[in-house]
């Protein structure tokens, strides 16, 4: 499972529209690791601006490396962490997470990280297998 959905958050899904905050809430205390990770890389972006924040550090273990690969492939939490941090997320392999600002400005830089020359730029030998 990866989220640790409480009875009134299922409850409210269940009778039709659910808080987002409340879902926000539920991925924050399900997948702690992600969002510490998300949460450092939004911190780091409005502290030093630029185009982007992101993180280069493999997971410490299978479980973070799991939150992460839930966290971003999942449209609905993707969707939500974008909406309450206020930034674009975009992923490459198994961690290498990255926070774009709202901007138009950053798009090509943006497109530069999500395009196919981008993941294959970001391959190496040790990340064969994350």
């Amino acid at each position: 499972m990866s989220l640790d959905v409480s009875p009134a958050l299922l409850e409210q899904a269940e009778r039709g529209e659910v808080d987002e905050a409340a879902f926000v809430d539920c991925v924050r205390n399900s997948l702690p690791f992600a969002w510490g990770m998300i949460s450092s890389l939004v911190a780091q972006l409005k502290v030093d601006g630029g185009e982007f924040a992101d993180n280069q550090t493999p997971p410490p273990d299978e479980q973070a490396r799991g939150q992460l690969l839930r966290a971003l492939a999942s449209d609905a939490i993707r969707g939500s962490l974008e909406r309450h941090f206020g930034v674009r997320l975009a992923f490459q392999n198994c961690h290498r997470v990255a926070v774009f600002p709202l901007d138009p400005a950053v798009d090509d830089r943006l497109a530069r990280f999500t395009s196919i020359r981008g993941q294959l730029l970001n391959q190496s030998p040790e990340l064969r297998d994350c």
